[in-house]
């Protein structure tokens, strides 16, 4: 693998309270570009943005069409829409039929972003409550990126995690508290 230049994480239920966890404890200093799939039901994205800034160590934003990944940034897909990641390293927006019952896709974000970075993309599916982000993973790891999945046994709701295991398997399986210690470890030279 190379240096990881981008990190794509996907949840559903029970996801905001990991994504708190996680982006408490990463390094303020990360240089990665990390964009963030999470199937929120009723909740908005601005607020979701909101709540995970007062908990992040790192900026949060709403991404947006044609946008730029930026390093060091924690972008979060928009309601409603399937959030890509172009060749070109920007942000697109997609109103195509959902993906395992969800838009945005954990799965659609994960096959485009594995697309334009290949073996410097790090994939990371926490909890959930369906299958959407499994064969996302395989894709990150059959393009040379790095599978980092929350073990089951460790989360609020296993049916994504386990997915995930089955379907793409992983480099890494640990629990919540051990992902960001990990992904600090994995990206800082």
């Amino acid at each position: 693998m190379a240096a990881p230049q981008a990190i794509v994480i996907g949840c559903s239920a029970g996801g905001l309270t990991a994504l708190e966890t996680l982006f408490s404890a990463l390094l303020p200093n990360l240089e990665q570009a990390i964009v963030v799939c999470c199937h929120t039901g009723s909740s908005t994205v601005e607020l979701m943005c909101e709540l995970l800034a007062q908990h992040a160590t790192l900026p949060v934003v709403e991404a947006s069409e044609r946008a730029p990944l930026e390093g060091g940034v924690i972008h979060v897909a928009p309601s409603g829409y399937h959030l890509l990641v172009e060749a070109t390293r920007r942000f697109a927006l997609s109103v195509d039929e959902r993906v395992s019952y969800a838009r945005p896709s954990i799965d659609v974000l994960f096959d485009s972003a594995a697309e334009a970075y290949r073996d410097a993309l790090i994939g990371v599916v926490l909890t959930g409550a369906n299958s959407d982000g499994a064969h996302g993973l395989a894709c990150v790891r059959s393009n040379g990126g790095l599978a980092i999945v929350q073990d089951p046994a460790d989360a609020e709701a296993a049916a994504m995690p386990m997915a995930a295991l089955e379907i793409a398997g992983a480099d890494y399986c640990a629990p919540l508290a051990a992902i960001a210690p990990l992904l600090n470890r994995l990206c800082l030279p």
